[in-house]
């Protein structure tokens, strides 16, 4: 069952609290993989909605393999980002107030996806070039990262 769908159902277009996960995905040459995201073209962390009966990190794991193609290996713990800052109305008028749970992962299995219907792209970039167009919810996440906060971060 599409949890999003079923949610929807019985609270219209109201404000509700939605999971999220996704992660910090690095190469044996330390280079961070982005999604360009079919739905804006922008550059982002690859990630997604919680699905019933999921930990965050099944979410991260599905949603990552959904759109790069990759299957992650072990996974650490980077932050943890709520509150109005990640509260979003979607196109179609949806309200979501989302607690996003982002970890960091240097161990995968899989070849990457170049495309498919959630991504235009997928490119592992050194992490001192990284592309200008960066998805603007992953902004403060990714520049928490850069700047070298004290892990986890909880926002």
């Amino acid at each position: 069952m599409d949890y999003i769908k079923y949610i929807r159902s019985m609270v219209g277009q109201a404000k509700v609290i939605m999971m999220v996960s996704g992660a910090f995905v690095f190469d044996k040459n330390n280079r961070l993989l982005l999604q360009k995201r079919s739905d804006n073209g922008q550059w982002g962390l690859p990630g997604g909605f919680m699905e019933l009966g999921e930990t965050v990190q099944e979410t991260a794991r599905r949603e990552v393999f959904e759109e790069t193609g990759l299957k992650l290996g072990k996974l650490e713990l980077f932050g943890i980002y709520s509150g109005p800052t990640f509260d979003k109305t979607f196109q179609n008028g949806d309200q979501v107030s989302m607690v996003n749970h982002v970890f960091t992962c240097h161990e995968f299995t899989g070849d990457l996806l170049t495309s498919n219907s959630e991504s235009i792209d997928n490119v592992f970039f050194p992490i001192d070039q990284l592309p200008e167009n960066l998805f603007t919810d992953h902004l403060e996440i990714i520049q928490d990262f850069l700047s070298g906060k004290e892990k986890p971060v909880i926002k």
